[in-house]
């Protein structure tokens, strides 16, 4: 029997971790999450598709996808949780077709700046975790099992 595969979709400039902002984001790459992820989802008996975009429209064609798969979704939006509402859309896709879709962040998006205190995905979303740096996109895995 094949594993569940879940979708975990990350957004702009995600692919900076490590160097980006560390001190609120953490040392950790890109690579580092990939790979903490895929050994969590072996452990809990998925199987981790693992990409990350800039591209807003890549981000929807790829939740578009999930839900023609069957497969849940761990989605870190990056900068477009707090406007970009055709994302919220296509999140709204994934779960009212019976799937489940974590929001992740890295950090904490209310001890921020005013605008990151909004989430337009929030309201469509399964759960969200935030604020445990690497480990919210573990905690979301675990929320799907």
């Amino acid at each position: 029997m094949t594993a569940p595969t879940v979708f975990v979709l990350s957004g702009p400039n995600l692919n900076r971790l490590g160097t980006r902002q560390p001190e609120i984001y953490g040392s950790d790459t890109l690579a580092d999450v990939h790979e903490a992820v895929g050994r969590e989802a072996e452990r809990l008996g998925l199987t981790a598709d693992c990409r990350q975009t800039n591209s807003e429209g890549e981000l929807i064609d790829w939740l578009h996808e999930a839900v023609d798969a069957g497969a849940d979704v761990v989605l870190n939006p990056g900068a477009f949780t707090h406007y970009s509402y055709a994302v919220r859309d296509a999140c709204a896709i994934v779960t009212t077709s019976g799937r489940s879709l974590v929001e992740v962040h890295l950090s904490n998006p209310a001890a921020r700046e005013e605008f990151r205190h909004t989430s337009v995905v929030s309201g469509v979303a399964t759960g969200t975790v935030a604020g445990f740096g690497l480990q919210s996109y573990l905690l979301a895995l675990r929320a799907l099992v």
